[in-house]
């Protein structure tokens, strides 16, 4: 088992944890359906956390799978990983109250600066770790970081920051909006890479 196998085996299974509340929370709220109001927005501050969520599969392996065993790393991943895991386990209501409608909209208001607060809490530790690792190596002047990155990790936290801290209602739906919109776009841009690198091949060869 490599370095980054027995790292991944522990930060992997707390991010699993992080989507299976997102999606126990969906199955819960479908449960009650009858006696619950969905709304949108709850719905879709799920979908931004748990492609979020998706987005920390993918930064592990690209930041971390050069580094060598370190308990630092694992308290790290302890860390990031567990603040997500707040974010999904309040992201949909535990339960409704016996005989009495639950609205999801209101949720949403009761509960998204923990939730937007969470997830930019844990990507500004990973993002500072990225920069700090490359930054004492000197392989950061070897990275290319293109306008897009710095224009969607701007989009990111300031987006992020008014979800938490915004007091008007009208500024956090932009931002949720925007959120998920830039996700989508980078979902889309690796999708058309894995199509223009033609895929992958089912027989192996």
């Amino acid at each position: 088992m490599s370095a980054f196998e027995f790292f991944f085996s522990f930060y992997g299974l707390l991010l699993g944890l992080s989507v299976a509340e997102l999606v126990g929370g969906f199955s819960r709220v479908l449960h009650e359906r009858e006696r619950i109001r969905f709304g949108w927005l709850t719905p879709l501050l799920a979908i931004f956390v748990a492609i979020d969520i998706a987005t920390f599969w993918n930064q592990a392996w690209v930041i971390f799978r050069g580094a060598p065993f370190n308990f630092a790393l694992l308290v790290l991943g302890l860390v990031v990983a567990g603040t997500f895991y707040v974010a999904a386990s309040v992201t949909f209501p535990r339960v409704a109250t016996e005989g009495k409608k639950l609205d999801l909209d209101d949720h949403f208001w009761a509960h998204r600066r923990i939730v937007f607060a969470c997830v930019l809490a844990a990507n500004l530790i990973v993002a500072a770790t990225f920069f700090l690792v490359t930054g004492l190596s000197g392989e950061i002047g070897q990275i290319a970081l293109g306008p897009i990155f710095w224009i969607g990790l701007a989009i990111f936290i300031g987006g992020t920051s008014i979800g938490a801290f915004a007091p008007g209602r009208r500024w956090v739906i932009g931002a949720l909006c925007v959120l998920v919109a830039y996700h989508v776009f980078t979902t889309g841009r690796a999708l058309t890479a894995l199509v223009q690198a033609g895929g992958w091949s089912l027989t192996g060869s």
